[in-house]
């Protein structure tokens, strides 16, 4: 039911203080606003005459999202309407005087009779009373939103940047890098900024060594900030986290943690750079600890980033409750309060199998300080579902379980990085987890629009990606307002299904179909205007380097701070072929990275097959990176009748048994055998004579294992590997830098090694 005309209050009016602060903000938003405008960053240019003639100058601009939003909700809430109407006066730098003129013109037109300025509902406008109410439920939902579901927060445990600006020898640089996090998120995009930014155009300026990493060096788009990154007293870090974690590695034995790998690598990760590091060193092959530097510095810095979030909500809650008397137009009129997204998960960190979430969970309550995780809840069923099985390990041997209940262990074959992997139990590339923080807690498998923390395998992502497709009654809305993007083991993702990745970043950071109990007022216009993904920081974290992870670092992670990648030069493998076998390498052409499938079937059909159909020789092993390449090789040996047996990526194991032993014995005279199939079965091959990479592996310890599988003792065996100047990346892992930038300059198309 409406309400009648004269039950319809006038537009509360501001007090004095608040048309001081106005003024001011005015001000600030006219000076922003040419500093910004393209049209006058020249001082020297003709057309601009003074100041006041371009704030005076009136241009369309398309309507934003945020604009839109706020014009629609206009109309069904005077508080938003009124907010918008401010909003649209501060773009066009109009003064107070101006807004009271216009303000008692509307003022006139609600007191001629007009009935439909209240709300649809008619409960939002009646009195100035119901507007304070207003406020409070405001406070109470965005509380439920973000942290207070179930307890009480002291005002005292906020801590913001400028609660510790800390500084060492008077540098300033220290209140730099602790108001890391709200200088990104509170950066103005330019208008140049949001046309460039899409295109992912990126020039690296600069390079510097990587520390404890001779072979590498870092590169970056924007200043060199290396040198400077010692200077902060808790290197941007909450001082709680920073000294838990300070204590944690003195107590693991490590020693000056100021030049430890995992420090430096968390300043890099508080610069807010989209960073590339392709170096990382794999627990699976060098220990369970060895890469804990990498995991500790992104788990910290996450923390960090969700905590500092926190703080800065819980401290705006708290001004909002002392100003109960203002108006909840006034109070949100400042731009310190939007301090919120679409929904609550900030922080999504993408892993390969159920092992490794397994580990990173376990890492990230531990790192959490103890006073903050007193109760960690579902912690029992977290182990059962992501941990070992009883009678499964995951060292060097297979152990199962006699009828008594005593363990057996038995020797495997398998090498020690696949037993690492998938010897035990807990190894399915389906899961996800919501992780949320509170005061004193951790919840584990809490809903994921209210949880801090999202931990998922890609494969899981898609399916729930599939699932809101196909259904609208389902969303994926928790991913609109994710800021913190970590994949780690991106090497491990490669070998399950990369479109999958690409597309859950992709789906990252768009607008949410649903409202889920936000208040649109808080919201940063970074949300609103469709910008958010200019501002997400991703972490890409792998042992190796690929064109497909290269790919996506540059088309698909657009942060406007620039970015950070890892150059590295390798020795190659070379060495680790044991046996005595010439080794071949045979360069061809291909015009464009699009048509170097098509290139390399050509070359293979017309000079490597002829010599292998004509030779009355068997055991061919044709092995082959990817399975699209599996693909059009089987059809073409279909074409030419030729005896062969596959080992693929989905060859049951009846089948592999059957290839295995057919190929063994002569009576089939070639095998294709995929990277992939080598990566999860690790089947060794008997029988190889004549061994041809009809394209070599991203993983280079794949290729000596592969070489020395060869039959020992038989004059006839030999290998053949064909390449291009596209497949740069794995030859040079393989054969070592020097000689791969040699083989794809030179004149000559044909390369042995001995």
């Amino acid at each position: 039911m409406a309400p009648s005309a004269t039950g319809v209050v006038k537009r509360h009016r501001p007090h004095e203080k608040f048309d001081k602060k106005r003024d001011s903000k005015k001000h600030k938003h006219v000076q922003k606003a040419l500093v910004s405008n393209p049209s006058i960053e020249n001082p020297d240019s003709p057309e601009e005459d003074s100041i006041e003639t371009e704030s005076e100058a009136m241009v369309y601009r398309e309507p934003t999202q945020y604009q839109n939003l706020l014009a629609s909700l206009g109309s069904s809430n005077k508080v938003v309407a009124d907010m918008n109407k401010r909003r649209q006066r501060q773009e066009e730098g109009k003064s107070d005087t101006e807004e009271d003129e216009d303000d008692e013109d509307e003022d006139e037109e609600e007191n001629s009779g007009s009935e439909d300025l209240s709300s649809i509902d008619g409960e939002d406008d009646m009195i100035q009373g119901e507007d304070q109410e207003t406020l409070g439920g405001l406070t109470e939902d965005t509380q439920e939103n973000n942290d207070n579901q179930s307890e009480e927060e002291d005002p005292d445990d906020y801590e913001t940047d400028e609660d510790h600006e800390l500084s060492t020898n008077g540098q300033s640089y220290a209140s730099s890098s602790i108001s890391a996090f709200s200088e990104h998120l509170n950066h103005k995009l330019s208008s140049e900024e949001v046309e460039t930014l899409p295109k992912g155009k990126w020039k690296f300026k600069w390079e510097s060594p990587a520390f404890d990493m001779p072979n590498c060096r870092w590169k970056g788009t924007r200043e060199n900030f290396l040198d400077g990154i010692q200077s902060d007293a808790t290197y941007g870090l909450k001082p709680k986290l920073y000294n838990h974690w300070l204590q944690l590695y003195k107590k693991s034995g490590g020693k000056e943690f100021d030049s430890s790998k995992r420090r430096k690598f968390f300043s890099i990760c508080n610069s807010y750079l989209d960073i590339l590091h392709s170096n990382k060193k794999p627990f699976y092959s060098s220990g369970s600890d060895e890469d804990s530097s990498a995991m500790d510095a992104y788990l910290m810095h996450s923390l960090n980033h969700i905590f500092k979030t926190r703080d800065l909500v819980k401290k705006n809650e708290s001004k909002i409750a002392k100003h109960r008397e203002t108006s909840e137009e006034e109070i949100l009129s400042d731009d310190g309060f939007l301090d919120q997204g679409f929904t609550r998960p900030k922080v999504l960190i993408l892993l390969p199998l159920r092992s490794i979430a397994f580990r990173v969970v376990k890492r990230l309550i531990h790192l959490t300080p103890e006073s903050q995780r007193v109760n960690v809840e579902h912690l029992d069923r977290f182990n059962d579902e992501f941990g070992c099985e009883e009678g499964t390990d995951d060292g060097d041997g297979e152990k199962n379980t006699s009828k008594n209940g005593n363990a057996i262990t038995q020797k495997s074959s398998k090498p020690s990085d696949w037993q690492a992997l998938f010897g035990a139990s807990n190894n399915d590339d389906e899961f996800m987890l919501g992780i949320k923080h509170t005061r004193k807690s951790i919840r584990l498998y809490g809903d994921f629009y209210s949880s801090d923390i999202i931990i998922a395998s890609p494969l899981k992502l898609h399916m729930a990606i599939g699932q809101a497709e196909e259904n609208k009654e389902r969303d994926v809305d928790y991913l609109s307002s994710i800021e913190v993007l970590v994949i780690d083991h991106a090497d491990i993702i490669s070998m399950q299904n990369w479109s999958f990745l690409a597309t859950v970043v992709d789906y990252l950071n768009r607008l949410p179909s649903k409202q889920h109990g936000t208040n649109v007022m808080r919201i940063r216009p970074l949300y609103l205007d469709g910008h958010a993904r200019f501002y997400r920081q991703s972490i890409i974290l792998s042992s190796y380097l690929t064109p497909e992870m290269n790919s996506l670092f540059n088309r698909q992670c657009l942060n406007y701070k620039g970015k950070m990648k890892l150059a590295c030069e390798y020795k190659g493998v070379l060495e680790k072929v044991l046996l005595p076998v010439r080794q071949i390498y045979e360069r061809f052409d291909a015009d464009s990275i699009t048509h170097v499938d098509d290139a390399r079937l050509e070359y293979f059909t017309k000079k490597i097959f002829p010599k292998i159909r004509d030779s009355v020789q068997g055991g061919v092993l044709i092995f082959i990176h990817s399975y699209f390449e599996f693909v059009r090789l089987r059809n073409f040996l279909n074409t030419q009748n030729t005896s062969f047996c596959l080992l693929g990526d989905y060859a049951k194991n009846a089948d592999i048994s059957r290839a295995r032993e057919r190929f063994f014995v002569g009576s089939r005279k070639i095998m294709l055998y995929t990277e992939r199939a080598y990566f999860y079965k690790r089947y060794k091959i008997r029988g190889i004579k004549n061994l041809i990479f009809y394209s070599l592996p991203e993983r280079k310890e794949f290729y000596p294992e592969i070489m020395n599988m060869l039959e020992e003792g038989s004059h006839e065996m030999m290998s053949t590997a064909l390449f291009s100047r596209f497949d740069m990346l794995q030859l040079e892992r393989i054969v070592g830098s020097a000689s791969a930038k040699r083989m794809i300059t030179s004149e000559k198309n044909m390369f042995a090694f001995c």
